[in-house]
């Protein structure tokens, strides 16, 4: 079948240089795409914004199947509109997809079905917000209501940081706020594919958010992740899937609107056991290279089932028994004002330590490859242990020349140290 992937970022890149190795996919479209994303799919030129031309993008060239990588698309409604034209599309339709789209949503969604996670209440002027703040302790955290990009999150140590923060965020006409207490624990990420009834557990992962070493400095898209998320056990696995995810499938459908696509629950794990911190309604980006990395099953015929409303009819998926660690390359000035237009050199020398490097911030020119977004490479490995995939993803990192461009070099620190301690 044809297939339509939307996004032009590195978990897009991933998920392209999977589905190109299905035997079940014959040509793989990609809008916008990158240059990393053009090794695998043909890019088309197609503003995803405008549904109708999509619909008959997919009628024209007979696709069976479009997957929508980012959440933009998705809170849009691009789903929506595909799906009343008998598409089969993985991801979730505009209303469902209000679980990444609505930090509020997603907590009353908690509120009713009794799922475990953090107090808070969602302000819509600053009045209100900095009225509010007298009833958490400090820490304190302050969440941007809407779509942030990972970037809209606050963990104020002081009064003054949250009152700034909110400051921030109404600054802007429009804007909501929710302001939460803050969860002692440490951070973990379950995938689940879920057609709307069904699930199906797809991984787990760690992602680091801050730009600096040991966790410092502003809150990014993600600058490193590896796969599996071992401090998740399969005993807190089972308790997230029990008293969070399915709770929250079966809301949604008993709201009139399923979720289908894939659920990435981020999740602190507490002394008294997980607690959601939120839901993306898409692949995490990096957590997707890494799971890309370990997945051994074809992704087109889950994804389709997905789709089709037959998950339950599908196997479990089958993952390589190994660690995968990625590290993320980010431009100067990055979570700011990033560095654009920086050379890159050496992708191939990376891909030839045995390392996979996605590209997401890229574009070509003058006959090159160079920067053009603030997370520009995520450089991905596989290892028998945590250790060895982070020595075999920054082997990779280190070969690749990108003179305005700077990484973490501590990705997956908190595992390696308990696999220290355990050795």
């Amino acid at each position: 079948m044809n297939i339509l992937l939307i996004g032009s970022g590195g978990r897009e890149h991933a998920l392209a240089w999977k589905l190109a190795m299905s035997p079940l996919c014959d040509t793989l479209f990609a809008a916008p795409g990158n240059p990393g994303i053009a090794e695998h799919a043909t890019l088309v030129g197609l503003d995803v914004r405008d549904h109708a031309a999509t619909v008959a993008f997919c009628a024209t060239n007979a696709v069976g199947l479009v997957v929508i990588g980012p959440e933009a698309p998705l809170v849009d409604g691009l789903g929506d509109s595909l799906r009343a034209a008998g598409l089969a599309v993985f991801g979730p339709n505009a209303a469902a997809a209000q679980l990444e789209g609505s930090k509020a949503f997603t907590k009353a969604v908690c509120d009713a079905a009794h799922i475990p996670t953090a107090r808070y209440v969602h302000v819509k002027t600053l009045d209100e917000g900095l009225a509010s703040l007298g009833g958490f302790l400090l820490p304190v955290v302050v969440k941007a209501d809407g779509l942030a990009a990972g970037k809209g999150v606050t963990v104020a140590a002081t009064l003054g940081e949250a009152e700034a923060a909110l400051g921030d965020l109404f600054a802007e006409a429009g804007g909501e706020a929710v302001i939460e207490e803050f969860l002692d624990g440490e951070e973990a990420s379950l995938f689940v594919l879920t057609d709307g009834t069904a699930i199906l557990p797809f991984g787990s992962a760690q992602d680091h958010k801050r730009v600096g070493e040991g966790d410092s400095g502003p809150n990014t898209g993600g600058m490193g992740a590896y796969s599996p998320a071992r401090v998740l056990t399969p005993e807190l696995e089972a308790r997230a899937l029990d008293e969070i995810v399915r709770p929250t499938v079966a809301a949604m459908a008993a709201a009139g609107t399923p979720f289908s696509g894939v659920l990435y629950a981020g999740l602190m794990l507490t002394a008294d056991g997980p607690k959601l911190i939120e839901y993306n309604a898409r692949f995490g980006d990096p957590e997707c290279q890494v799971l890309m990395a370990r997945l051994e099953s074809d992704l087109v015929p889950i994804l389709l089932a997905v789709a089709q409303g037959t998950l339950a009819d599908h196997g479990v998926a089958q993952w390589r028994d190994a660690v995968a660690l990625t590290v993320v390359l980010a431009a100067n000035g990055y979570p700011g004002t990033p560095e654009a237009g920086g050379a890159i050199h050496g992708i191939a020398d990376a891909e030839a330590t045995g390392a996979r490097v996605f590209q997401a911030g890229t574009r070509q020119a003058d006959g090159g490859i160079v920067a053009s977004g603030g997370r520009v490479l995520a450089v991905t490995a596989l290892g028998d242990t945590i250790g060895a995939a982070r020595d075999a993803a920054y082997r990779g990192v280190d070969a690749v020349d990108f003179p305005t461009g700077f990484c973490r070099r501590d990705i997956g620190w908190r595992e390696i140290a308990r696999a220290d301690n355990k050795g």
